[in-house]
């Protein structure tokens, strides 16, 4: 009886020590797949995460609230001005490096969000190079999106009208986001053709865009006034003009009377003055230049460069004459 009781106390023993085993080895592989259950979303986070470290272990404030007021920036366009608008914003906020990092990405999408997510894990540890990374990437984008400074290469041009000038650069303007109402106004005055309306509009001191453009209303409805009625005496003065009657002596060509009583002298000749701003698109040449003269008697050793016909030179031509007077006063 002895040696059976003690065969059966060493059996229970054995059992409980197995079972100790097998549970502590349960217990083992429960604590090692818990590790490794907690150990692959960090790693998965770090994978797409490039802060450092220190700059994820910082703790926001419970108090802290991102403004959402700045436009997401999606690849295109200036980055150096999204990051100057984003530390503006921030600036109300706080502009410790951990907090501009980590509020920064909230302002990107698109392909800007993209980049963002494929950069190096643990690669920044400032927010001045994180911001050198951006722009220096999309640095490239700044060319497709117009600027302020572009309004400043838009300029009437000599004989045109106010309305063609206020057309093509409101068009301009609009290609432009963020514009600055002061700096437009100034733009479209400094653009104006040196002519009466500029000297009115440095008068009036006009100071916002909207009573500039009701001024710039006024003047180009008074252009139109002015040149329907510039149009309508052509066309009366044409059915007006009598027949002249050719010469009599086919040797005396036909002449026209001067209309100033007196006239400017130049240092240079007439015809290369004419030639100078026919070139240049200052005047345009008549539109009928043979109703100058009598074309039955033509002398072709002579030649107009205004008229740029033959029988009369630019030095003789009366009309050239009075349009330089014209100029001159």
């Amino acid at each position: 009886m002895a040696e059976l009781l003690a065969a059966m106390q060493n059996n229970d023993e054995q059992k409980t020590n197995k079972k100790a085993n097998t549970d502590q080895h349960e217990e083992r592989q429960s604590e090692s797949n818990a590790k490794t259950v907690e150990t692959n979303p960090k790693t998965a986070r770090r994978r797409t995460n490039p802060f450092s470290e220190e700059i994820m272990s910082f703790k926001m404030s419970k108090n802290f609230t991102l403004s959402m007021t700045l436009t997401l920036y999606k690849g295109i366009g200036d980055p150096k001005i999204h990051v100057t608008k984003f530390e503006s914003m921030m600036f109300l906020n706080s502009d410790f490096d951990p907090i501009l990092c980590r509020s920064f990405p909230t302002f990107l999408d698109g392909a800007a969000l993209l980049w963002f997510s494929n950069l190096p894990a643990g690669s920044i540890s400032s927010f001045e190079e994180f911001a050198k990374l951006f722009i220096n990437y999309f640095a490239a984008s700044k060319i497709y999106v117009r600027d302020s400074n572009y309004l400043s290469t838009i300029k009437q041009e000599q004989y045109k009208s106010l309305k063609e000038y206020m057309m093509r650069f409101t068009e301009a303007a609009m290609q432009i986001s963020d514009l600055n109402p002061e700096v437009q106004l100034h733009a479209i005055k400094s653009g104006l053709c040196l002519e009466k309306f500029q000297e009115a509009i440095a008068v009036a001191k006009s100071k916002t865009l909207e009573e500039f453009r009701e001024k710039a209303q006024g003047q180009i409805e008074i252009e139109e006034i002015r040149e329907a009625r510039r149009s309508k005496r052509s066309t009366k003065k044409e059915e007006e003009r009598p027949h002249r009657p050719t010469s009599k002596d086919p040797r005396k060509p036909f002449k026209l009377a001067p209309k100033f009583d007196s006239y400017t002298k130049f240092n240079t000749k007439r015809e290369d003055i004419i030639k100078e701003i026919l070139h240049n698109k200052l005047i345009k040449p008549p539109i009928r230049p043979g109703s100058y003269q009598d074309q039955k008697y033509v002398d072709r050793s002579k030649h107009c460069a205004f008229h740029q016909k033959f029988g009369h030179t630019t030095g003789d031509c009366v009309v050239a004459k009075d349009l330089l007077e014209r100029l001159a006063r």
